[in-house]
């Protein structure tokens, strides 16, 4: 009786598929980030490194000191993430990393990094849209792929809506004239002297305090680009308060402050997003970025779709996964690996790349 030995072993292999494995690389603003996710699904490791402490003396992130620091330690992010992922390079099929948008010279490391990966391993190279992302956060916490879905980002550099009608088709329905939200907080929390950065501070005293103390003004734009945002006006609004008050000699009660402050902007969060899925139907709603780890947000949001749209689901990442991280990034890369869209060699950094596609 003959065996072809070679026949079974082919065999074999046709029939135990090989998990696709991608570093991915995040540089975009002050985490310097790695990640290894198997199949754009499951993640092996997701390291990031803060530089909360180096940027908080000056009440947000200083762009040279931020690029200074990704270069200093993204070779040993990298290292903890294959280590924590039990894995080698050689084990790699793909290295990704988000390209823009950001802040120029940090995501210049980031490119440069993976750039030299990709050439030394002889790996192919895919850019990743940072906004485009972190919608695959809530992919990587089991959320389903459905469509049509509308995507709430919300973070220090960001606020937008996108609508993503079918896949691999994303359009953005509006996003901020003036400060994003995080920034918002972060101005806020600057001018109470809460420190740096504002989000959590913020929403930890607001816990504490009346919503309804202070009747600060919501910026709709109903004139034109109804789904965009602006904060500038309810920053200065609390400015202003704060100036008034303090010539008066007036007391300040803080909480009832940052309670205000922060419903005033949670409300046209809310609002606007949901004005957003009726109109497209959307079958489901994503929250993402670091201002999404909002708890006011994150309960305003979930008992508004609950009776406004019950037929739509909500999806919020675990906080980890809101923030900037690369496990998104390597999961964005998935299906850009599958379908072979590879970036040259020249990448370069887009800071002003939208999310649209």
């Amino acid at each position: 009786m003959n065996i072809n030995i070679k026949a079974m072993i082919d065999e074999e292999l046709t029939v135990v598929k090989k998990e696709t494995l991608i570093l991915g690389i995040e540089t975009s603003c002050d985490e310097t980030a790695a990640a290894v996710v198997s199949d754009g699904q499951n993640i092996l490791s997701n390291i990031i490194s803060s530089q909360v402490e180096l940027h908080a003396r000056f009440g947000g992130v200083v762009p040279e000191i931020a690029s200074r620091q990704h270069l200093e330690i993204i070779n040993s992010i990298i290292d903890d993430a294959l280590q924590e992922s039990g894995l080698t390079f050689k084990d790699l099929d793909a290295v990704s990393v988000s390209h823009g948008p950001g802040l120029v010279g940090a995501l210049l490391v980031g490119v440069a990094t993976a750039k030299a990966l990709a050439y030394g391993l002889k790996l192919p190279l895919i850019a990743v849209n940072h906004l485009q992302a972190h919608l695959y956060a809530n992919y990587l916490d089991g959320a389903p792929r459905v469509y049509p879905t509308v995507i709430l980002i919300v973070s220090g550099g960001h606020t937008e809506l996108l609508l993503a009608g079918k896949p691999k088709e994303i359009i953005s329905l509006g996003c901020t004239r003036d400060d994003a939200a995080g920034e918002a907080y972060d101005k806020v929390a600057r001018v109470l002297e809460l420190g740096y950065p504002g989000g959590p501070v913020i929403d930890k005293l607001a816990r504490e305090g009346n919503p309804a103390a202070i009747k600060f003004p919501r910026s709709w734009l109903e004139d034109q680009g109804r789904f965009d945002f602006s904060f500038s006006g309810l920053k200065t609004a609390v400015i202003n308060h704060l100036y008034h008050a303090r010539r008066k000699e007036e007391k300040i009660n803080i909480p009832d402050l940052a309670a205000s402050f922060q419903e005033a902007l949670t409300e046209v969060l809310v609002e606007k997003t949901l004005r957003a899925a009726k109109e497209y139907n959307a079958k489901a709603v994503f929250l993402a970025g670091g201002v999404a780890s909002n708890s006011r947000l994150r309960e305003w949001m979930r008992s508004s779709i609950e009776i406004a749209l019950p037929g739509t689901e909500l999806h919020i990442p675990r906080p980890i996964l809101c923030t900037d991280n690369a496990a998104m990034i390597a999961a964005a890369a998935y299906p850009l690996y599958l379908e072979k869209k590879f970036a040259p060699l020249s990448l370069n950094a887009q800071p002003g790349l939208p999310a649209r596609v």
